[in-house]
C-alpha cells in the first residue's frame, strides 16, 4: 500500500471521486502543510495554521496507479486559482500536491507539465506540489461525509461551481 495526499478545496468534495475505485482503500479527510499540532476544524477554517483541508489516499498501485490519481486530481479542481477553490476561499483551500517519494514527486511534476502545455486553461497552472508533511485526520463527523450527510453535500456541492467547472473544462475527457 501507498499514500497520496491532494488538497484541492473542500474535503467533502475531494473524498468521493477517489473513494469509488478498486485499489483505493481507504480516503481520509483531515489536514496537513501547518504548523499547528493535531488541528481542528476551527483552527484550519480560522486560516492561521498554516495547514490545507487534503485528502489522504490508501491505495494499492499494483491496482491502481499515482499516475490516474493526478488524473483524476486535476479534474476535481481549479489548479489556475491560488486563492481558494470555487466559494471556499482562502490559504486552507488551495490546492496542493503532497508527494510522498521521490517517484510521486517525478510523477506530479511530469503531470503538471502535461497538463500546462495541454492548452486546456487559459492561465498558468498554480497548484504547488510539496513534500508530504503530518497528516491530521479531520474529526469523524467529516470523514465520509458525502454519505453521512448525502442531502446537505449535494446542496453544498451543487452551490459551490465545481460541477459547472468540471463540466466545462472536462466533459470531453
Amino acid at each position: 500500500m501507498e499514500k497520496a495526499t491532494f488538497a484541492g478545496g473542500c474535503f467533502w468534495c475531494m473524498v468521493k471521486p477517489f473513494d469509488q475505485w478498486e485499489g483505493i482503500e481507504k480516503v481520509t479527510s483531515g489536514y496537513t502543510g501547518g504548523h499547528v499540532e493535531n488541528p481542528t476544524y476551527e483552527d484550519v477554517k480560522r486560516g492561521d495554521s498554516g495547514h490545507v483541508e487534503a485528502v489522504e489516499i490508501e491505495f494499492n498501485p499494483e491496482i491502481f496507479s499515482y499516475e490516474k490519481l493526478l488524473d483524476i486530481y486535476w479534474m476535481q479542481i481549479d489548479p489556475t486559482d491560488a486563492g481558494g477553490q470555487f466559494h471556499d476561499r482562502g490559504e486552507s483551500y488551495k490546492t496542493v500536491i503532497f508527494t510522498h517519494n521521490e517517484e510521486q514527486y517525478a510523477a506530479a511534476l511530469q503531470s503538471k507539465k502535461n497538463l500546462a502545455e495541454s492548452g486546456r486553461f487559459k492561465k498558468p497552472i498554480v497548484t504547488e506540489i510539496k513534500p508530504a508533511e503530518t497528516f491530521w485526520p479531520a474529526e469523524d463527523y467529516h470523514q465520509d461525509y458525502y454519505k453521512k450527510e448525502e442531502a446537505h453535500y449535494k446542496q453544498d456541492r451543487d452551490k459551490s461551481g465545481r460541477d459547472e467547472f468540471i463540466n466545462t473544462h472536462w466533459k470531453e475527457s
